[in-house]
């Protein structure tokens, strides 16, 4: 059973996914069920630009024209997730300029893109595989709003995405409703840890390591704790 939640749910969620981090969230899946995570080979354009959005699924593999499609349905805050083309880049300036003035929260990409100059000056995140100067044609159908692999991971249409410089963990609603006060949590904890280290504090002071290597070589259930 899908669980439904209601649009302003759902706009709460988002700006509170804006203050946390892939890693925070990440972590904080692991006691329940785990986020997904894209492959570390799809990086950002500008890693500096937080990722946020609803998935579009595309499948360009054959050819832009699902490019356009997904850019004629897609809304603000949406972002597309694309299968790319092995025979040339499937997103550059115009079609990322387009989703900028949609109002688009990002382009994902397991393939290309092109235009880097261009694209370091859109205030888009963009992901994908690296770069290249071709681009496919534009004979095949659209292919839109399907399950798309990307290597072990399967997103669907309506998932949403939050990417980083660390990468993108992928999740539906309620995957990210299940763990976003743990991730605020370890968001906070990990900034307070921080700048007791940074005011001089050792880390070792911390952390239960010799408790836990102790336990650990006796033979021991244990966990390294941060304190």
């Amino acid at each position: 059973m899908t669980v439904q939640f209601d649009s302003d749910a759902v706009a709460k969620l988002v700006v509170r996914l804006n203050g946390v981090s892939s890693t925070s969230l990440a972590d904080a899946s692991k006691s329940t069920t785990p986020l997904r995570e894209l492959t570390c080979e799809i990086i950002p354009v500008r890693p500096e630009l937080k990722l946020v959005g609803q998935a579009i699924t595309v499948d360009a593999s054959d050819g832009l024209l699902s490019m356009v499609g997904a850019l004629k349905m897609a809304v603000a805050g949406d972002v597309l997730v694309v299968r790319g083309s092995k025979s040339g880049a499937v997103s550059g300036e115009l079609f990322a300029t387009e989703a900028h003035r949609i109002g688009m929260s990002g382009i994902v990409i397991d393939g290309y893109c092109r235009d880097r100059s261009v694209l370091l000056s859109i205030d888009l995140p963009i992901y994908a595989r690296g770069s290249k100067p071709s681009a496919p044609g534009t004979a095949a159908l659209p292919a839109i709003q399907i399950p798309l692999a990307i290597e072990d991971v399967t997103v669907q249409p309506g998932d949403y995405l939050v990417g980083d410089a660390d990468g993108i963990v992928v999740g539906s609603v309620a995957e990210f409703m299940a763990v976003i006060d743990r991730a605020e949590e370890i968001e906070k904890f990990e900034a307070d840890l921080r700048l007791k280290i940074v005011n001089g504090s050792s880390l070792l002071e911390h952390m239960n390591y010799d408790e836990h290597l102790a336990a650990l070589q006796s033979g021991k259930e244990s966990k390294l704790n941060f304190s």
